[in-house]
């Protein structure tokens, strides 16, 4: 069984704290030969493919393009946050592309066609992709129906509800000046948002890190040492500081940008830190083991495909704010697999029981940044998708090769 980190047992490669820079190295040396690759391999990634397409392409790392793939990535990896969790399980949501689409539908027939307010509008929206997810979940965990049949089917049946809830016009112009067009239109351009937001983002990590392992070390158990947290803030706070350095060269902090942070940290915390987020690790790692202590593995299950479908809503409703419309297209092309791909080549597991919500960051930075190339050379959309395919399989050679690591030095 594969159980999560917060119960996981002692290991004696790993020390209680203390230990230099030198030990921190010769840890992560063994961790490294012993399968445990982290999010270094898409990180090294994503620093090749910049390499490439700034050689090819001046402006790719210009301020402007910068800036405009920071938006971008936020519909597709609020998805594919969603479809972290699934994965989580050991399973998978064909529909998210469906239900973003249908919400996005859902928002411009009652805000233009019934006149209702963007906001209550929104909320009915999110709360539409919640439901949809517990309808799925049901079927799931209570019928038994495989979760590959039941999204499958949701794919299907969810895009033609969209397509009949939209008309015969098919397409619904959406106020370009109103609340949802401002989610991916307004920026905070005070130089300060974007700094402080870096400041406050690497404080936080480090007080975090820092208390985490200071608990660990009381209750006995492996903590990573004040050296390995030292250099890891160091390391983000370059990372942050120059995040923002390059958005205050544009038009500022993008609030797309700071919505999906704000996001992605809280269901961090969510999956991490709290006994929800340690009962779907378990649920990974075993069904019948968790099953057996007692866990309400039926609720569980609903509940995170309930997750998928309000972030697939949220998500699409982004992608909506980009465009200002909602059409027979929304949730269509080839969002489903960008959403799956990100998740997966961010690092999450499809076996189940191992992945971060920050997977579908780097994941979706990836494909984001090759869509962004490919359309800055002129390149044919046949040649993004061919790129995306063979880091797709990458990932995922990757993946079992860590598994297989990890199984041969009995870590999974």
């Amino acid at each position: 069984m594969s159980r999560p980190p917060a119960v996981e047992k002692a290991r004696p490669d790993e020390r209680a704290g203390g230990g230099g820079v030198e030990s921190y190295f010769d840890t992560f040396k063994r961790r490294f030969r012993g399968g445990e690759l982290g999010s270094l391999p898409v990180a090294l990634g994503l620093v090749v493919v910049w390499l490439i397409f700034e050689s090819l392409n001046e402006n790719f790392l210009s301020p402007r393009n910068l800036s405009n793939l920071s938006v971008d990535i936020v519909g597709v990896g609020l998805i594919s946050i969603g479809v972290v969790f699934v994965l989580l399980l050991g399973e998978i949501d064909l529909s998210v592309g469906s239900v973003s689409g249908l919400a996005a539908a859902a928002f411009a027939v009652l805000n233009v066609n019934q006149g209702m307010a963007e906001g209550p509008a929104l909320l009915l929206a999110i709360l539409c992709g919640t439901a949809v997810g517990a309808v799925q979940g049901f079927f799931f965990a209570k019928v038994g129906v495989p979760a590959f049949v039941v999204t499958l089917a949701g794919l299907l049946g969810w895009n033609g509800l969209m397509l009949y809830i939209l008309g015969t016009s098919g397409t619904i112009n959406l106020d370009d000046k109103g609340l949802l067009a401002g989610l991916t239109n307004f920026y905070f351009n005070d130089v300060a948002a974007a700094y402080g937001l870096a400041a406050l983002g690497t404080a936080g990590y480090f007080l975090a890190s820092y208390q985490d392992a200071r608990r660990r070390r009381a209750a006995g158990v492996p903590s990573r040492p004040l050296s390995e947290i030292i250099v890891r803030t160091a390391v983000l706070a370059a990372i942050t500081l120059a995040a923002a350095y390059v958005l205050n060269q544009f038009l500022g902090l993008p609030l797309a940008l700071l919505i999906f942070l704000v996001i992605l940290v809280g269901l961090d915390f969510v999956l991490r830190r709290t006994s929800y987020g340690r009962m779907i690790f378990a649920l990974g790692g075993s069904v019948e083991t968790a099953r057996r202590t007692g866990l309400n593995v039926d609720l569980v299950r609903i509940s995170v495909f309930m997750v998928s479908g309000t972030m697939a809503a949220m998500g699409g409703l982004f992608l909506a704010s980009r465009v200002t419309s909602a059409s027979q297209t929304s949730g269509s092309g080839n969002l489903l697999m960008d959403a799956i791909a990100a998740a997966v080549i961010g690092g999450t597991s499809m076996f189940g029981g191992r992945g971060r919500t920050w997977s579908a960051l780097l994941g979706v930075l990836v494909i984001q940044s090759i869509a962004s190339g490919v359309a800055l050379m002129g390149i044919q959309t046949a040649v993004q998708f061919m790129i995306t395919g063979g880091v797709l399989l990458i990932a995922v050679v990757i993946d079992s090769l860590s598994r297989r690591a990890q199984k041969s030095h009995g870590r999974v």
